[in-house]
């Protein structure tokens, strides 16, 4: 993964007031593609949450083998 591409496209997304989560806490663009890009043992899943038809959170989990 491209962590400079994600980066922007995180910032992109920040900036129409969409808010950004990792592992349940509220984070930045910068601390998603740092995270994303060095775990390369990890998979994170995106979850889109809409709320009436918009856009209002994305959620980055991370993907648990049990």
């Amino acid at each position: 993964m491209d962590k400079k591409q994600l980066f922007v496209e995180l910032e992109n997304i920040q900036g129409r007031g969409i808010t950004i989560f990792l592992e349940g806490k509220k984070t930045t663009p910068e601390t998603v593609s740092d995270i994303l890009c060095v775990q390369e043992e990890s998979s994170y899943m995106r979850d889109y949450v809409y709320d009436e038809g918009v856009l209002k959170e994305l959620r980055f989990d991370k993907v648990r083998n049990e």
